[in-house]
């Protein structure tokens, strides 16, 4: 009988931000074929002796799926080791379908995305009470086109926090569809290349009109996720709206209210 291939997220770059899910697989893979453009070699550490390591970044997808097609009929458990999540950005469907005519079994394990990642760097929230609770993730179009709709003025017009992939060269794009969507000058933004990378990560915050100026002095130009949101910068703010779930004056199944909702607590700001 066939093995069973697994598409494993690999996380922004940290070894141990892979899952215990993840870590567990690669620890009995027979096979692993891992994004090594991406993915840090260091992430294979887990394997065993034993196992056929392939790193794909000189594959195309045939040879990719001509080669974990090969290995499930080797191994019990082939590994496809993605950067971040294997669901964004990550071909998933493309390499599959394949699978699936050929009727090997697969299955995912999710992982820590590099938006999540950029964010903790920095210490800052995707999404703030009364300020926005929606977080975009998306793209600049490039050599792959976005579909109708989707172009980043569109989804700028929002005002939420924009997670921005694989544009970091087009930078200057960004800023024009946020300047078209009427995004202010000083609006904050950030820019984090090899988030969690140990050794290799870089922090830049600006605004919109500086942004590109500050990576460009920092040689920012691959593997950097872009955030645009009302929500950088909240940790130094006054006045910020506070959760409801932790705020003693409400009530839910778990908790009674304690406080009267006009009674000050002094407590800080969480989500």
């Amino acid at each position: 009988m066939p093995g069973k291939v697994w598409f494993v997220g690999a996380g922004p770059g940290d070894p141990e931000l892979i899952t215990v899910k993840g870590r567990a697989l690669l620890e009995r893979a027979g096979a692993i074929l891992f994004a090594g453009s991406l993915v840090d070699v260091a992430a294979t550490r887990y394997a065993p002796a034993a196992c056929v390591i392939r790193d794909s970044k000189d594959m195309t997808l045939e040879a990719m799926t001509a080669w974990l097609l090969d290995a499930a009929g080797r191994h019990d458990t082939v590994v496809r080791l993605q950067t971040g999540d294997p669901g964004l950005y990550g071909a998933l469907i493309e390499m599959t379908r394949p699978l699936t005519a050929a009727g090997i079994d697969w299955a995912v394990v999710p992982g820590v995305s590099s938006a999540m990642a950029a964010m903790a760097a920095a210490g800052e929230t995707l999404t703030l009470p009364e300020v926005t609770q929606t977080v975009i993730l998306t793209r600049v179009a490039g050599r792959t086109p976005m579909p109708p709709g989707e172009d980043l003025a569109a989804l700028a017009a929002h005002h939420s926090t924009l997670c921005i992939y694989l544009s970091i060269t087009l930078l200057h794009e960004v800023q024009r569809a946020l300047r078209a969507a009427g995004w202010r000058e000083d609006a904050p933004m950030l820019v984090v290349q090899k988030a969690s990378w140990p050794g290799e990560e870089k922090i830049i915050r600006g605004t919109l009109a500086d942004i590109k100026k500050k990576c460009q002095a920092e040689k920012v130009g691959a593997q950097a996720m872009i955030v645009a949101s009302p929500t950088l910068g909240a940790g130094d703010r006054v006045g910020i709206a506070r959760s409801k779930l932790y705020d003693p004056a409400f009530a839910h199944r778990f908790r009674q209210a304690s406080v009267a909702a006009d009674a000050p607590t002094g407590e800080p700001v969480h989500e």
